[in-house]
């Protein structure tokens, strides 16, 4: 019951740091999309936090990875972009 599992979900090679930005935001809508409404505010909330989105992209712009984690009862969503080279 309590074992923990990773489960690779998608990926994406995007081709700048804005690119990823924008693949972090569809994924976390559609995630959001999926979850019910408690579970989904932190996510739509940052879906409409442009100063948060500015600093994903200082982030990543920098050559650092971003990291959002969403999670519902039993699952933890946890998208990350980080630059090519860079380790996850």
């Amino acid at each position: 019951m309590n074992e923990v599992c990773s489960i690779a979900l998608g990926s994406h090679d995007a081709t700048s740091p804005r690119l990823a930005l924008r693949w972090l935001r569809e994924r976390t809508q559609h995630i959001t999309d999926q979850l019910d409404t408690a579970y989904a505010q932190p996510g739509l909330h940052w879906l409409t936090d442009e100063d948060e989105h500015e600093r994903a992209l200082a982030y990543l712009t920098g050559g650092t990875g971003y990291q959002l984690t969403l999670y519902d009862e039993s699952t933890r969503y946890v998208l990350l972009a980080y630059p090519a080279g860079a380790t996850s």
